[in-house]
């Protein structure tokens, strides 16, 4: 985080530049030729962790569990609002189970961006009950803002 304000301060800040549905970049690494691999990624942020869905057959996920270590920035480009990016980085845990609190966080998830009608929609209510569909939590060891 920068030095320029109190932690608590940054903490603020970074809390409420997480809270609108803005679009993530998630990245990894392939394991054996260290190629990085940058995905758009919907997330949620609880205050300590962010969450993220996605499929267990996916090129993340696979990377994932070979190396947990991952990057998620998330910016925007408006000058007048400060910080302009968060920059996570740290090793993540797959969540599997249990199903219920899976379920609940994918519908908080899509929620945040398709809103609380378009979630009832046929594929989002395909994706959240999808016995693939896992979640991806970071718990960041490192956090950067400008």
């Amino acid at each position: 985080m920068t030095e320029a304000q109190p932690l608590h301060e940054q903490k603020t800040q970074i809390d409420a530049f997480l809270s609108p549905a803005r679009l993530a970049r998630l990245a990894t690494a392939d394991p054996q030729t260290l190629q990085p691999h940058v995905v758009p990624v919907w997330y949620a942020w609880d205050g300590e962790s962010l969450w993220i869905s996605s499929y267990s057959n996916t090129r993340k996920i696979r990377e994932l569990e070979s190396n947990a270590r991952c990057s998620i920035l998330i910016d925007i480009n408006e000058s007048e609002i400060s910080p302009q990016a968060v920059l996570f980085e740290g090793r993540v845990e797959l969540v599997r189970e249990p199903r219920d609190f899976l379920e609940r966080m994918f519908t908080h998830i899509y929620e945040r961006y398709l809103g609380p009608e378009g979630v009832l929609e046929p594929d989002p209510q395909d994706w959240i009950r999808d016995p693939h569909n896992l979640l991806i939590k970071l718990k960041p060891e490192k956090t950067y803002t400008w």
